[in-house]
Formats: structure tokens, sequence, C-alpha cells
């Protein structure tokens, strides 16, 4: 499994209930790129609709040695999940505060996949909270490290 991009920003601004795995749509030109690393999950995010699972604003640059049959970088993905996996989310996804967001891109078994998670924003405090305990980690790391 090798990793392409992940949403580092995700996991500072939710709460990571659950994670789920699923496939993407993709044309040629947008499989070339990715394998290159060309991809952003920065301020993307995935909605349900009429039972099929959509990834938006998942930017994908050009393949630089695409022709006229390069695709648009910020088109709307769909996502490949069973049935069953969609209407457990979306009753979910309709309780108060969460959310679905992609964690991370990656290559398996020849085929990119994406990590999505199920997520519950998280306040200003509680950011700051998260923040100061790794702080806080870090001195205690070093500290012993010097001992």
């Amino acid at each position: 499994m090798k990793i392409i991009a992940q949403n580092r920003k995700a996991y500072h601004d939710y709460h990571i209930e659950e994670t789920l795995e699923a496939g993407i749509v993709l044309k040629g030109t947008e499989v070339k790129s990715i394998r290159d690393g060309k991809i952003n999950l920065k301020d993307s995010y995935v909605i349900i609709k009429d039972l099929e699972a959509f990834l938006l604003n998942c930017h994908i640059s050009p393949y630089s040695h695409g022709n006229i049959l390069n695709h648009d970088p910020l088109r709307t993905r769909k996502l490949l999940l069973h049935k069953k996996e969609i209407i457990r989310l979306l009753g979910k996804i309709n309780q108060k505060g969460f959310t679905l967001i992609p964690l991370k891109v990656y290559i398996k078994d020849n085929l990119v996949k994406i990590e999505i998670g199920l997520a519950k924003g998280k306040r200003q405090y509680e950011k700051r909270d998260s923040i100061k305990e790794k702080e806080a980690k870090r001195d205690i790391e070093k500290g012993m490290k010097t001992r």
C-alpha cells in the first residue's frame, strides 16, 4: 500500500469517529496524475445523493503529458461503496454535526483507493487543548531523551 496524499488538517479540525475504504471512478489522466502525487484533499468533502457517494472539491492536477483529453481538476467524482454502507452512513450523517471527509488517498493492488472518515467538528477550545497536549508530550519526550 503506497500512500499518495493525506488530509492532515482533518485530524486537527475534526474528531474522526469511524473510517471506511472506498474506490473512486477516475479517468485515465487522473490516475496518472495521482500516481505522480498531484492530488490535494484540502477542503474536500463527501456528499450522498440518491444513494450514491460523491467526492467534491478534490483537486487533481491535469496530467503534464496529457493532450485535449485531459480532465477538469475539480470535477465531482463518484465513490464506490456498497449500498448497505451508504445507507448506514446516511443515517449517521443525518445526526447533528456529522460529516464525511476524505482522510487519505493510496494505491492498493494497483487500484486507487480513498479512506473516508465519519467526522464531527471540533470547537475552537478543543483544538487549543489538543495543541497543548501535543506540545506537552513533545516536551516530556525531549526531557526524557536528554536525561
